[in-house]
């Protein structure tokens, strides 16, 4: 390439480069010139400033180190306030749970509201001035002084605390309780308290606080269903807000701080003391003299009898919660908000559940060191029949049958063995009952010891624990981790049920280490007399506008059942799990003449016990425990959860036809002497008196072999006259053979005893 170019042009370009090498380097030791010049003249400046000595460690270090800390702050305070932020995104977030819902039972009658009644609503002007200042007094003092958080409240109330060593006063205002009723929930985390400040803080910038105010007494939750002091005056006092009486407001508003816990219908004297204190927290904020609440301490309020007013208010709790969500699914263009709601609940079996769960902890539960329970009854398509949250909603409306995750025991064991079922398995299938170790880990039976070659029929009726895993592990098949691999085999097949917890990939999932809840647990196992179609849990049957218009209806709008497993899968997994009732450990749920399947379940050191069954007409969950999750004292899914089973779906399977169960049929009708046997095998506490079985029912199938029963009585008669016309009948020869028409199961079918019959493993 050089003898292409001239000489002349070579030294050129030599003289270009050479200039541009000196003007760079010329520029670059002007640049630090002047930097150097400009650092040495900020440097002098800022010398006038310097600071030394004592001054320096007690003014300039603080400020120095605050202004950091103060920064970072902010940064902070920027990243958490954009989730609070987010709860307001929605254009119509002041009227998301602004819903008024009227609920109605499947049969069409009332049983409890949820939300805000906006017929009741009224104008904070006509509100009582003592009920405002008995609100203002007891809730938030400073309410038009602070800008959202009290500061000068917050710190006081952090005093109180620490002085008596736990939570004595609130430090929440108006405005932050608010922002959580509006937005958020009632978990106690750190997170919450962060979102509820920003929101409140949010809150005042866009409502004034005579708004503020107006929502937080149409809003707040008052006990008994009710929301709003309003619809709490007509509930507890049967008369409007307008109407109260000082007396009446003091109670009104101690019901703010814990609507259950002081509520006049479930406790007089707890409310009526709390009543008290707010008519002290009047005097105290100068809102009153004490002649002027004379009157109302020494004649308090008298609330209206309602013990005998029972609502189910767990299940409303979480029908709400599903209407809440149904709304958000309706057009944007749709702004009905007050709406009447049938649902799928049979009053008759929630009282069933609510007093057998009472009746067993009240007899068994000190013993068995039980102090909670969580239930749930639905039908084959999923629509919940009743449900227990809990022992008592007054103490605590925690639903422990919607929100708790505790482990299922072995009663998570049916999703394995239908997975095996789909793999090629049969319910004759051996399998041995023999040692097996997923690393370190190794199961043991509930025996400690081991039964060798076995059926998984025999299996799952003696919840052998070794046998699931080694099914985990061939599941797997060639794959490089086996055990893993069926594992997720499992979780598929769990997730085809309905089962949304989770479970996380633990070699100890396969015996029910992962964490379900009882209303997903209970529907997923109707799958398996449903024929494989796995139900979704729902409590909305029908919506319908308070004139009436209907709105949305399950059966034409709902999600729709997929076919979770084969037919055949179902049935003999159905066929597998009577075992567990007529011969294995659920012996106490054995109900006479009624075919039955289900599966006990018992966690380490006794922490959960479970027994989860069904029928042909229903399916149900049963949880026994305690909150704090200490052990009970040798409870098993075979004692109380059976037991409380039995009791529970006798009552819901009285007046209705029973239906057969696909891989069970109708089932047989047990002698009063082989009944007592199973229950004496069991080994545990005397099962309490119960109702006998429910009444036969006249099916259609019933009424036809009547109808052939006389026709072949009417043709035994005539034969019968015949032959004594003709010929006398022989001694000790029967005359009629009608007997022989009968169908098999014809005694059974016509509700008396018949022997057991043989069953096959």
């Amino acid at each position: 390439m050089r003898q292409f170019i001239p000489a002349r042009w070579k030294t050129k370009i030599q003289h270009v480069m050479l200039d541009l090498d000196a003007r760079i380097d010329s520029t670059l030791f002007s640049s630090g010139k002047g930097a150097r010049e400009l650092y040495e003249r900020f440097s002098t400046f800022m010398d006038r400033f310097y600071v030394g000595g004592w001054k320096r460690w007690v003014f300039i270090e603080p400020a120095s180190e605050a202004a950091t800390i103060g920064l970072g702050g902010l940064i902070l305070m920027l990243a958490l306030a954009v989730p609070a932020f987010r709860e307001t995104a929605d254009d119509d977030w002041l009227k998301k749970s602004d819903l008024a819902v009227s609920f109605l039972d499947r049969y069409g009658n009332p049983i409890g509201n949820r939300g805000i009644k906006h017929n009741d609503s009224i104008p904070l002007e006509d509100f009582p001035d003592n009920l405002i200042k008995a609100t203002l007094a007891t809730e938030d003092r400073r309410f038009y002084d602070h800008f959202g958080i009290d500061i000068a409240g917050t710190a006081r109330a952090l005093v109180t605390n620490a002085q008596a060593g736990g939570v004595r006063q609130g430090g929440s205002s108006i405005s932050q309780q608010l922002a959580k009723n509006l937005f958020l929930n009632n978990e106690r985390t750190i997170e919450r308290k962060v979102k509820e400040a920003f929101l409140a803080i949010w809150l005042e910038t866009r409502l004034t606080k005579n708004e503020i105010l107006k929502l937080y007494l149409d809003r707040a939750y008052m006990g008994g269903g009710t929301f709003g002091v309003d619809g709490a005056a007509h509930f507890y006092f049967n008369k409007s807000a307008r109407d109260v009486t000082l007396a009446e407001s003091a109670m009104l508003a101690g019901l703010f701080k814990a609507p259950t816990k002081y509520a006049p219908h479930i406790n007089l004297p707890a409310a009526r003391a709390r009543a008290n204190v707010v008519l002290d927290n009047l005097v105290d904020a100068g809102f009153m003299t004490e002649g002027q609440v004379f009157g109302a301490r020494r004649n308090p309020a008298v609330a209206v009898d309602r013990r005998d007013e029972n609502s189910p208010n767990y299940y409303l709790d979480w029908a709400f919660d599903e209407m809440r969500k149904l709304v958000d699914t309706f057009p944007k263009s749709y702004t009905e908000r007050v709406f009447v709601v049938r649902t799928a609940i049979d009053m008759t079996v929630q009282r069933a559940a609510e007093a057998t769960v009472e009746n067993q902890l009240r007899q068994f539960g000190r013993d068995y060191h039980a102090t909670q329970a969580a239930l749930a009854v639905a039908d084959l398509d999923g629509g919940v029949r009743a449900m227990v949250g809990g022992r008592d909603y007054g103490a605590s409306q925690f639903n422990r049958a919607t929100d708790a995750m505790r482990q299922p025991g072995s009663s998570f064991k049916p999703y394995v063995y239908a997975t095996a079922l789909m793999n090629g398995y049969k319910p004759s299938s051996i399998v041995v009952d023999g040692p097996v170790c997923i690393g370190n880990w190794c199961p043991q039976n509930y025996s400690h010891s081991y039964s060798g070659p076995m059926t998984l029929t025999q299996a799952i009726t003696r919840s052998i624990n070794v046998i699931p895993v080694k099914l985990s592990i061939a599941l797997g098949g060639k794959s490089p981790n086996p055990a893993k691999a069926g594992r997720v085999k499992i979780t598929e097949v769990a997730r085809r049920f309905g089962i949304k917890a989770p479970l996380p990939d633990t070699p100890s999932m396969p015996i029910g280490s992962d964490e379900v809840n009882v209303l997903e647990h209970a529907v997923a196992y109707a799958t398996f007399p449903n024929k494989g179609k796995a139900p979704i849990p729902h409590a909305v049957l029908e919506v319908r506008t308070g004139a009436g218009d209907l709105v949305w209806r399950f059966d034409r709008d709902g999600k729709k059942q997929i076919q979770a497993i084969p037919v055949n899968v179902a049935a003999e997994m159905s066929e597998m799990m009577s075992h567990v009732v007529s011969e294995g450990t659920a012996r106490r749920a054995i109900i006479d003449g009624i075919p039955t399947a289900g599966k006990t379940g018992t966690t380490n050191a006794y922490r959960d016990a479970w027994f989860v069954g069904f029928t042909g007409n229903f399916t149900c969950a049963v949880w026994y425990g305690n909150d704090d999750y200490s052990p009970t004292n040798r409870m098993t899914g075979g004692s109380l959860p059976a037991q409380t089973w039995r009791e529970v779906m006798v009552v819901a399977h009285q007046g209705v036809e029973i239906k057969e169960v696909p891989g069970i049929g109708m089932g047989t009708k047990l002698p009063q002497a082989a009944q007592a046997a199973n229950v004496a095998a069991n080994g545990a506490p005397k099962i309490l008196d119960t109702k006998p079985g429910p009444p036969p029912v006249l099916t259609k199938r019933g009424a036809d072999i009547l109808v052939r029963v006389e026709k072949l009585l009417d043709e035994a008669g005539k034969t019968a006259g015949k032959t004594s016309a003709s010929e006398p009948a022989k001694p000790g020869k029967s005359t009629s053979s009608s007997a022989l028409a009968f169908p098999d199961n014809y005694v059974a079918a016509a509700g008396d005893p018949a022997p057991p019959a043989q069953r096959k493993n």
